[in-house]
């Protein structure tokens, strides 16, 4: 496993939005010791940035692929991304 810090933009598609995603998100990001944000899309679909380990964005990655109760994943789309500065916290934005 390694510790080296990554940031990644994921897209998460599916029944997301009007059944927690963000919370949920948030809560399972700060249990895992991330920062970023997350966000409803237009298209109904939600947006997250999440910064931190490699070996723990993907832990996190497998967690948004079965989302909250009541969601229903239907598609997840990831990209690595450079930033400037890592944020310092995880938002709901």
């Amino acid at each position: 496993m390694s510790d080296r810090y990554e940031a990644v933009r994921v897209r998460i598609s599916g029944r997301v939005q009007g059944v927690g995603f963000r919370m949920w998100t948030r809560d399972e990001a700060l249990r895992l010791g991330l920062t970023g944000w997350v966000r409803n899309e237009a298209d109904g679909s939600v947006a997250a940035l999440v910064a931190g380990p490699d070996n723990v964005i993907s832990t996190m990655i497998e967690r948004l692929r079965r989302g909250p109760a009541g969601a229903s994943v239907s598609g997840i789309e990831t990209e690595a991304t450079r930033l400037e500065k890592m944020p310092t916290d995880f938002r709901i934005t």
